[in-house]
């Protein structure tokens, strides 16, 4: 995904920032999930320059648009300057020249109403892709454990979310390419195709530096590199067959 992004504001250096949102009742656990979900999907797309992936200011069509005030807790746009986005405090779609990706929010105690209604219309209006709720508790604030929803001709339309036999609750994010997991209360990422949970950054420098665990990462590069050969191979014979 990409988006030109208007010259005269690639850098926001002459723009004053957005003000911060009202704080929040302090909830750690709540914040603590949200900063871990970041920095993982951080981890994970590391070697982008153009993603943002940030949380805690206003989205907004406009700069001086402070009707709805919607900050969501997590916010991701493909093709976008993430450090001018930053130095902005806040997301301002007709600067940026598109609107958010992805937008998560993670349920606290009164937000239900609040997130799963006015907020799905207000980011269906502003056009945001995806808009993802998170409810650690199982469903006693929205309703559902996780919910996510599409955006379809202007209006959202809910993700199919599935439940395996463990109690894993899991929907798929076609705009992050990943599934985002309910796992015993807690949220997490993981890999459509080989159903392997995303490391959080430590762990993952861990992985890396344990060599067991980079001999099983190199035996499977090979695995998949045979795997391409013999795929381009039999591609080839079936070419020639039909010669």
């Amino acid at each position: 995904m990409t988006a030109e992004l208007r010259p005269r504001i690639a850098d926001y250096a002459h723009l004053e920032p957005l003000p911060d949102p009202p704080r929040r009742e302090p909830d750690m656990l709540r914040e603590q999930r949200i900063f871990d979900f970041r920095n993982v999907l951080r981890y994970h797309l590391a070697l982008r320059d153009d993603v943002l992936i940030a949380g805690g200011g206003y989205l907004r069509h406009q700069a001086d648009d402070e009707s709805g005030q919607l900050d969501p807790r997590c916010v991701v746009a493909f093709g976008v300057n993430p450090k001018g986005i930053v130095a902005r405090n806040g997301y301002v779609i007709s600067e940026v020249g598109k609107p958010p990706d992805f937008v998560l929010e993670v349920a606290s105690y009164g937000a239900g109403e609040q997130d799963c209604v006015v907020k799905r219309e207000g980011y269906a209006g502003l056009g945001v892709g995806e808009y993802w709720r998170f409810d650690p508790s199982g469903g006693r604030h929205y309703g559902a454990a996780l919910a996510g929803d599409t955006l379809v001709d202007g209006r959202y339309a809910r993700l199919q979310m599935h439940r395996d036999s463990d109690g894993l609750i899991w929907g798929y994010s076609e705009v992050l390419g990943l599934e985002l997991c309910w796992d015993e209360g807690d949220l997490r990422l993981r890999d459509h195709d080989a159903k392997l949970f995303l490391p959080a950054p430590g762990e993952a420098r861990r992985r890396r530096e344990d060599p067991e665990e980079r001999g099983l990462e190199d035996e499977q590069r090979r695995r998949e590199a045979a795997e391409e050969r013999v795929r381009l191979l039999e591609a080839e014979l079936r070419r020639r067959d039909g010669a």
